[in-house]
């Protein structure tokens, strides 16, 4: 009986103790979001963004960001909250400001979500601004023709490969149709072109017709979930542990997707730092040259392709569906390639990128594709100085108080009617031909934010714009393209990048063999 009113007793007094312990540590929750929510109070935006994560977790995985984004940036102006420290702007100008060599902003905790393996950072996931320009440094010539002699020529053979597997399998006539996904062909083309460029051995997903390792699958199904945790950074954290990561991330031991990719990436770069190699001007030797370990060289290569290979294959994607869907631009495009061809200005078999470079119209299309569908759309946050930034926009002084997170809206900045013009909705090349010097500079400028800028600026450029610049004129030289159902051409969704698929399409032959030098 005594025993039992001791017990009864010291019940009591845990649940109280419990209940003081759970008092105190909700009194602690609210204090603290309320602090969080009064920092950034001089900015408005969705009911929930002041308390919780809630909004933009629902719009990452809505998969409709770049429309979320652009909507809250028109509802609540140029800078406005997303969440309790997070920020996103579609000023073009806080942008430059942010990425300016000299910036005092740097990357924020969403990067950390990015590194492939788990644990392993890479060009684009450190935060560490001195190790970040180091790498810079030391990655910049492998993605040039300076150093990396191959790169011309590599891309040329997946281009033929591109152009003859269309040819033999996917050509329609009066009397056959053969339908073709040319949203999967682009997948193929750019991972083909980027593991041989990083390993000097490609999947062969386009001489195989077929997604190889599953890996475009793979990464279409791990794309939303990674994202999601960049917007949750302690989750994010969470899955990096070790432990975490070897139940739950992709390892070199799968037999396909990601995991399949780690163990390629493992096996070719240990190879060549333990057998000596007779190829010494290719990236992978630029990137040894200029100091990687084996380490950083498969996590540089494994980003390589989860992001080049992506970012290249939406560009064609949504540059080709919106010329078909624009037949004055789709002529005019396919005009100016004949001329070149009948002027013998285009070198057999792959046109040289000088002379597609010389095509003005060709130019045009480029960057209005690039315009009207940015391929990467994901926040890309940066964290402000501890101190805040105060500085002016629009004619209003802004102060953005210490340690803030601030994201990119590429949709709201590369549609804005101010630089673009009223029909920035609207795929028009010719807007890149305009005599109007001052306002081409101006939308020439906002234009490199979709390739980053200033100390963030892409290093991959120069490869994603040598595939541009081959890829439109070889597939319209050769071929005609139509949608095969104009009232649902394909399957879109965003999650930061894009995961695009079944873009049907028509395709009968042109030619395009005669009068190349």
């Amino acid at each position: 009986m005594a025993i039992t009113v001791v017990k009864n007793a010291l019940g009591g007094v845990a649940w109280y103790l419990l209940a003081v312990v759970f008092t105190f540590a909700l009194a602690a929750y609210l204090a603290q979001s309320y602090k969080q929510y009064l920092k950034l109070r001089a900015f408005r935006g969705p009911l929930t963004s002041g308390w919780s994560n809630f909004w933009l977790v629902r719009a990452v995985m809505r998969q409709n960001t770049h429309i979320d984004f652009a909507n809250v940036c028109e509802k609540y102006g140029p800078v406005a909250r997303i969440a309790p420290n997070k920020l996103v702007t579609s000023s073009p100008e806080l942008l430059f400001r942010m990425s300016a060599a000299r910036s005092p902003y740097t990357r924020s905790d969403w990067y950390a979500g990015l590194r492939l393996p788990p644990g392993q950072d890479n060009i684009f996931s450190t935060m560490d601004e001195k190790k970040h320009t180091r790498r810079r440094a030391q990655m910049a010539d492998g993605y040039t023709g300076k150093t990396n002699t191959f790169l011309e020529s590599t891309i040329d053979t997946h281009i033929l490969n591109l152009v003859r597997l269309v040819r033999t399998k996917y050509v329609s006539s009066s009397a056959e149709f053969i339908p073709m996904d040319i949203a999967r062909k682009a997948a193929y083309f750019t991972m083909d072109v980027i593991t041989d460029i990083a390993f000097r051995q490609s999947f062969g997903n386009l001489v195989d017709d077929c997604d190889t390792y599953r890996y475009i699958q793979s990464t279409e199904e791990m794309l939303p979930i990674m994202i999601t945790l960049t917007s949750v950074p302690a989750l994010s954290a969470f899955f990096q542990f070790p432990w975490v990561a070897k139940l739950f991330s992709p390892n070199d031991k799968d037999t396909t997707g990601v995991g399949k990719l780690i163990g390629i990436a493992r096996k070719l770069v240990h190879e060549r730092f333990t057998k000596k190699s007779s190829v010494d001007n290719d990236m992978m030797a630029s990137f040894i040259a200029h100091g990687l370990s084996e380490t950083d060289l498969v996590a540089e290569s494994l980003l390589q392709i989860l992001a080049g290979a992506d970012t290249s294959a939406t560009a064609i994607r949504a540059t080709i569906l919106h010329l078909i869907t624009h037949p004055l631009a789709y002529r005019t495009l396919q005009a100016e390639i004949d001329k070149h061809l009948q002027e013998g200005l285009i070198s057999s078999p792959v046109v040289k990128e000088t002379e597609a470079s010389n095509m003005k119209y060709l130019q045009a299309v480029i960057k209005e594709g690039l315009r009207i569908w940015p391929p990467v759309t994901g926040l890309l946050s940066k964290q402000s100085p501890l101190d805040g930034d105060e500085f002016e926009l629009d004619g209003q002084k802004i102060f953005i108080p210490g340690d803030t997170s601030v994201g990119y809206c590429a949709w709201g900045i590369h549609r804005n009617k101010e630089i673009f013009g009223p029909d920035a909705d609207m795929f028009r090349p010719e807007r890149w031909l305009t005599e109007d010097a001052s306002k081409l500079a101006v939308m020439n400028r906002t234009a490199e934010l979709i390739w980053g800028y200033g100390k963030y600026q892409c290093l991959g450029r120069p490869v994603a714009l040598m595939e541009l610049n081959k890829v439109f004129v070889e597939l319209l030289l050769n071929f005609d393209f139509e949608l095969v159902d104009s009232t649902s051409p394909w399957k879109s969704a965003n999650v930061g990048l894009w995961i695009q698929s079944e873009l049907w399409v028509r395709v009968t032959e042109r030619g395009g063999r005669q009068n190349r030098k």
